[in-house]
């Protein structure tokens, strides 16, 4: 079923303007206006509208309870291309666990507009679900550098708390090089776990030139078990100077003292004092 695609947007702006009209005697300049903005907006959503047959936009969406149809129409509205009314999320929101699982199909639809997607991967994460679980954790196995969407899914993963680790622990055999980085981020929030810290030693150890991020997630995990090889590789010949930085990071946030060295004649580290940043 189609329903109707309003632009709540384009009525908020000409209530706004009629209002300023009425009361520009009011406001001193453009900034008092501002002030009182949340004020105007509670004013258009309680005043009844004829373009919504006469209800006020504030109840609009309230009428409707049915998971597929709330789902549906926000996916109508970005397939027409007319702005998503932050209305029909409050309400998809309010209806609450219902929506969930057709959230979770609409994730599930590759020919779904990407900005649908996003959408449902933001309301599931104010939802705090975690029906997605296994879908975002999928989404990661297979990474293919940025990616907005995925990388939206990843922190719903780690708010969902440590009832991902094993599942991830499960799946990280499967994932590519990306993945795996991408899901040990995840992991970095969750420490003390023996076969996570293994695997940020083993990355840190195997991925040379991406050793200040892997650093940084030692760092995270807090074991000083970490600091033999992190001191080495601090004390290693041509290691650049942005590398050394996050690697004595991870020295002193484990409790370790960080060898001295000079960069002086380094050309990362002549531009970033130039800029004032070492």
């Amino acid at each position: 079923m189609k329903m109707p695609i309003i632009n709540f947007d384009e009525h908020f702006a000409e209530f706004m303007s009629e209002w300023m009209t009425a009361h520009q005697d009011q406001y001193a300049n453009f900034d008092e206006m501002e002030e009182d903005m949340p004020r105007i907006y509670m004013a258009f959503l309680n005043k009844r509208a004829k373009w919504l047959g006469n209800v006020t936009p504030g109840a609009y969406f309230t009428q409707f309870e049915d998971p597929k149809v709330l789902v549906d129409w926000l996916i109508q509205y970005c397939e027409d291309g007319v702005p998503v009314p932050d209305l029909l999320l409050e309400q998809i929101t309010t209806v609450g666990r219902p929506c969930e699982k057709r959230l979770l199909e609409l994730l599930k639809d590759d020919e779904a507009p990407e900005e649908a997607r996003m959408i449902a991967v933001n309301l599931l994460r104010e939802m705090e679900s975690t029906l997605p679980k296994m879908l975002y954790i999928h989404w990661q196995l297979d990474r293919d550098g940025q990616d907005e969407l995925k990388d939206n899914a990843l922190e719903g993963l780690t708010e969902m708390g440590e009832c991902v680790v094993q599942p991830i622990l499960q799946e990280l055999p499967k994932a590519n090089a990306a993945g795996e980085e991408a899901l040990l981020e995840v992991l970095s929030h969750f420490p003390g776990n023996e076969q996570i810290f293994k695997l940020a030693l083993r990355l840190f150890r195997e991925r040379r030139e991406r050793r200040a991020l892997f650093a940084g997630y030692l760092a995270k995990l807090g074991d000083d078990r970490a600091l033999p090889e992190l001191i080495e590789a601090a004390n290693e010949e041509k290691l650049p100077y942005l590398t050394f930085i996050e690697i004595r990071n991870a020295i002193e946030a484990l409790g370790g003292v960080c060898p001295e060295r000079s960069y002086e004649d380094d050309p990362e580290y002549e531009a970033l004092r130039d800029m004032d940043l070492t």
